[in-house]
């Protein structure tokens, strides 16, 4: 495995990581699929888009893919501790650009639409770009000589 990939699948070997990132994973998946797919009372990617565009954000079907695609398809990397450093990059970003472009202006509480979720999701998503996926991550899993199985009963031993 070259270098450069091996530092990005580099982990911590603790559990925090995976208490951090499964619930945001979820959290960003469900409104990756709100974007993309209209689930869970979302307005998919065509009302997604037309809302975009009236904040401001332009093309805003363009900025709805890939919004969704940045929370849908990060959250499951998230889930699984799949490339978890890009995966939490990408998603801190999407964070950053929320709370700054929809949310900052509001204040801080959720009840006025302000920044709060989503400086707990960019806050909790850098982490994760400090921190790596942790103990059970496939990350870890592909950096290690041995294989998925009998990792996890070495970590379950030194617990």
């Amino acid at each position: 495995m070259n270098t450069y990939l091996e530092r990005v699948l580099h982990t911590n070997s603790n559990i925090a990581a995976l208490i951090l990132r499964v619930p945001v994973g979820i959290i960003l998946s469900a409104h990756g699929a709100q974007k993309l797919f209209g689930a869970f009372g979302g307005y998919g990617l065509e009302g997604t888009g037309q809302w975009m565009a009236s904040i401001g954000l332009e093309p805003g079907y363009l900025m709805a893919l890939l919004a969704g695609n940045a929370e849908f398809f990060g959250g499951i990397a998230l889930v699984l501790g799949l490339l978890t450093r890009p995966a939490a990059l990408i998603s801190a970003f999407t964070m950053l650009v929320a709370l700054f472009v929809v949310h900052l202006e509001n204040g801080l509480f959720m009840s006025n639409n302000g920044y709060e979720f989503a400086l707990a999701l960019l806050m909790s998503t850098t982490a994760l770009v400090f921190q790596g996926g942790g103990t059970f991550s496939l990350d870890r899993a592909f950096t290690k000589k041995d294989n998925f199985t009998s990792m996890l009963s070495n970590d379950i031993r030194e617990a």
